[in-house]
């Protein structure tokens, strides 16, 4: 459901989108649609060896899980003005991932209200691992 300009506030929260637990299925077929070879991600002797206890999620992965939050809450893609991320924390195989945000800002501009946010990824025990910003034409 997309935020309604005439009743957002700072402080509305963006509903939550819930994706499915990461399998290692899901590492495999997304790094060649991103384009993205890594080992890294796939392969669990190679991650072992770099020093990590096996595979772990493409960032950009993440990334692409709030980009669909922000058009699902915008109501489109063409409303999703800027989109800002960093990857705080690596996230798993078995990870829940939610995406999660807040209003922090509302202003009119143009004939159109504009909604800054604050944006996050956290994992079923609550740790968030992509955070960012972004702002919202509604």
């Amino acid at each position: 459901m997309a935020l309604d300009a005439k009743t957002v506030a700072v402080g509305t929260e963006l509903p939550t989108l819930v994706k499915p637990a990461i399998t290692k299925e899901t590492l495999k077929a997304y790094g060649p649609a991103a384009g993205d070879p890594n080992p890294m991600h796939v392969d669990d002797e190679f991650a072992k060896n770099a020093g990590y206890p096996g595979v772990f999620a493409h960032g950009m992965l993440s990334m692409g899980y709030l980009g669909e939050f922000l058009h699902k809450a915008a109501g489109g893609t063409a409303h999703v003005r800027k989109f800002r991320a960093r990857f705080a924390k690596l996230t798993w195989p078995g990870d829940v991932v939610s995406c999660k945000g807040v209003v922090t800002a509302v202003r009119a501009e143009h004939g159109t209200t504009l909604v800054d946010c604050d944006i996050w990824t956290e994992t079923q025990t609550g740790e968030r691992k992509v955070t960012g910003s972004a702002t919202l034409a509604l």
